[in-house]
């Protein structure tokens, strides 16, 4: 069982879509630990309604914050406190699939008052995936979340490219941060289980390589 992070170069990069896609892929299961705000409208319940396969299950989060803020800054507003070590513990069962983690925001967000979301990841022993949007500065942003990683040594499965490619900038990353490109998501008018069917089934063949 493979976990699978997926984290972004910052907010609003489509970490949700991609998570969608990653379940539907690979009948993996999904889970956001930290749910911060919207949460009559949670990315879990996105997922949800994205997915259509019948052997992927979304697991319920574990903090459910009221604001839609940094995850540390909506934890405090709620009076509690977020811990790495209750998240470690509380991995789903995924009766062996894969299980898509989903964060919130880039990988320097704060958890809490001691910890980021970097470290999320190395507690719960997982693969990164970073999503990458095109935009001024995207670069920077890409190589600084690749170089973050590594420093940690922790895993990077691939870069998912969304918005569509700019090839200048999407071949500068490649070649300079050495982690392959997974895939390409272009801007699409409708968010939908077909789009996010047809996007899977070439992630498909990629993981499968």
């Amino acid at each position: 069982m493979r976990r699978i992070f997926v984290t972004g170069i910052g907010t609003g990069v489509g970490k949700t879509v991609v998570s969608a896609i990653l379940a539907e892929a690979l009948d993996a299961d999904y889970w956001k630990p930290i749910q911060a705000g919207d949460l009559d409208n949670s990315d879990t319940e996105n997922v949800r309604r994205l997915v259509s396969n019948s052997k992927s299950f979304l697991h319920p989060e574990l903090y459910r914050l009221t604001q839609p803020m940094s995850p540390h800054a909506a934890a405090a507003v709620d009076g509690i406190t977020i811990e790495l070590d209750a998240i470690s513990k509380s991995i789903p069962f995924t009766l062996g699939r894969d299980l898509i983690i989903e964060g919130a925001g880039g990988i320097m967000s704060p958890v809490n008052d001691s910890a980021l979301m970097i470290d999320m990841i190395a507690a719960l022993g997982a693969e990164a995936i970073i999503v990458s949007r095109n935009y001024l500065g995207s670069i920077n942003h890409t190589l600084l979340t690749v170089e973050a990683l590594k420093r940690r040594g922790l895993p990077i499965n691939g870069i998912i490219f969304n918005g569509g490619p700019v090839q200048s900038s999407t071949d500068f990353i490649t070649r300079f941060s050495g982690i392959r490109p997974i895939g390409f998501i272009y801007e699409e008018r409708i968010i939908d289980r077909q789009m996010v069917a047809r996007y899977a089934q070439a992630l498909r063949r990629e993981f499968r390589r």
